[in-house]
């Protein structure tokens, strides 16, 4: 089975994931899961001090595992099952922490319980841990106790402090902008040390604080060539236009979209940008937006990024240049083909209908192949909402993917990466027939932010393309549930199906 079939495959797999996937803060991918998530998983939770060292290994025994015993001080959760035990834990611990140091362990299947690997906890941790169980599942005085432990000392609390905020709808962030220290904020902001995933968290927050006063410095970072000044651009620019608004268009076209000198990475920062405040439509004007994104239809072999941005808002003004687009593509730029095909058949004019007539007389395979792996045809037209909340959005990826990366896709996670950036290409099947060719004016080796909610279809990891629910591609699967079964079916043997064929095949490394 050839990568491009893997790729198209893996669409259908993570259109299903993410169509069932909340998003949260619109530029946030949480690293791991939070403390109450951990917590409310587990049937018994307890913190409890070190009152006997681990025991020496036997040599002369294989099984021979070092395990130490606790004192139970404070239960967490799961007092009846905690119950039953003496007080006094024994457990598996390689540590080497003093008699007297305090953990926290959990543990699953009562009666007996299995307990996990003790964990350290500093004095402020255990104050942490035992607060955040009393805390309401929601709102605002929730997020405003995390909001005092972002960049903590302890670095275990500064994480899971990011990732609760990951994980909170966007209003909800706006909602505590009064607590903000805007301060505190910039710089946090300008400290390139600081890891990009949370960076992007405090462009999030000064875009909701911030004022005239900060587009200064913003536009100081965005034309810097240091790329760890510029780490979370697409947060960065989301920012910098909700302070700026539409004024601000000119010197994203001129710097990341006209500008064929610049790297992959930021072009799609960019791009990630105005997808979200595209999804808002409170702060920059649609229609300003699309005509910013025109300008990559200059640049064939990036213009699939874009092409179902238009068809997803109906901008229906670009038929020519597509069609253009689509009869001078070359190797180094068919994977635009298949986009244009969707466009098209999405369009409801009668001249992209006889448009695409012609384009079945130049190259049919192309053709078919939209017609295969989206053979949803043309979407009934609907009604415009006057703005989608970046909670409500679901992305899609590119598809740039291989064999081999394929075997490294996260298909159980949300998609977010542990760190700082997700490694983002284009978006259809065309892309993987000749991987080497695909690199644009300027290399694509540098890695792009994938942004954890935007309006329209997003390029992210590894290449498999996925539509958002009002894109024409998703535009006829009616959320009822009959479907939802018949789908869930599908994923499980298209995940068998591609499997498989990972295991079974070798692939060539992506450029990307």
């Amino acid at each position: 089975m050839s990568r491009q079939t893997i790729a198209i495959s893996m669409t259908f797999v993570f259109a299903a994931i993410l169509t069932q996937t909340a998003l949260a803060c619109p530029f946030c991918s949480a690293v791991s899961q939070t403390f109450t998530e951990e917590i409310q998983s587990m049937d018994a939770v307890v913190i409890a001090k070190l009152v006997q060292p681990p025991t020496p290994i036997d040599k002369d025994d294989a099984q021979s595992v070092p395990k130490a015993r606790f004192e139970i001080l404070q239960v967490i959760r799961g007092a009846d099952a905690v119950a039953k035990q003496t007080g006094t834990i024994e457990t598996v611990y390689f540590g080497r922490e003093k008699v007297g140091k305090r953990f926290l362990l959990m543990a699953v299947d009562p009666p007996r319980l299995m307990w996990s690997t003790p964990l350290p906890l500093s004095d402020r941790a255990e104050k942490y841990v035992a607060k955040i169980v009393t805390l309401p599942e929601k709102g605002t005085q929730r997020l405003k106790f995390f909001l005092d432990h972002l960049e903590d000392k302890d670095e275990m609390l500064a994480r899971d402090a990011y990732d609760e905020f990951a994980k909170t709808p966007y209003d909800d962030v706006k909602a505590i902008r009064s607590s903000m220290d805007h301060d505190q904020l910039v710089k946090w902001v300008s400290d390139p040390n600081i890891p990009a995933s949370r960076r992007r968290l405090y462009f999030t927050m000064l875009g909701v604080c911030g004022g005239k006063e900060d587009v200064e410095l913003l536009e100081t970072m965005l034309q810097s060539s240091d790329r760890k000044t510029k780490a979370g651009l697409d947060s960065m620019i989301a920012c910098y236009l909700t302070l700026r608004g539409e004024d601000g268009l000119p010197l994203i076209v001129d710097l990341f979209l006209k500008n064929k000198k610049a790297e992959y990475a930021d072009t799609y920062a960019a791009i990630m940008a105005l997808r979200f405040h595209g999804g808002q439509a409170d702060v920059v004007p649609r229609e300003k937006i699309l005509k910013a994104l025109h300008h990559m239809l200059e640049r064939p072999q990036l213009a699939d990024l874009v092409i179902p941005d238009l068809a997803g808002w109906e901008d229906w003004s670009q038929i020519e240049r597509l069609v253009k687009l689509f009869k001078e593509a070359d190797e180094k730029s068919s994977w635009v083909k298949v986009p244009v095909i969707n466009y098209l058949r999405a369009c409801p004019s009668p001249e992209a209908k006889k448009q695409l007539e012609l384009l079945k007389k130049i190259d049919p395979a192309a053709v078919k192949r939209a017609n295969t792996f989206f053979p949803l045809g043309t979407p009934k037209k609907t009604a415009k909402p006057e703005s989608v909340k970046s909670s409500q959005v679901t992305p899609k990826l590119p598809a740039s993917l291989d064999t081999e990366s394929v075997q490294t896709l996260p298909v159980a996670t949300s998609l977010a990466s542990t760190d700082d950036t997700l490694e983002c290409t284009s978006a259809n099947e065309d892309a993987l027939a000749e991987p080497k060719s695909r690199q644009p004016e300027t290399d694509r080796t540098e890695t792009a932010a994938f942004p954890a909610g935007t309006p329209t279809s997003i390029p992210a990891t590894h290449g498999v393309e996925v539509a958002h629910p009002g894109s024409p591609i998703l535009a006829q699967a009616s959320p009822n549930h009959w479907l939802m079964g018949a789908v869930a079916l599908s994923i499980g043997t298209v995940m068998l199906w591609v499997m498989w064929t990972i295991l079974s095949g070798a692939g060539q490394r992506s450029p990307y």
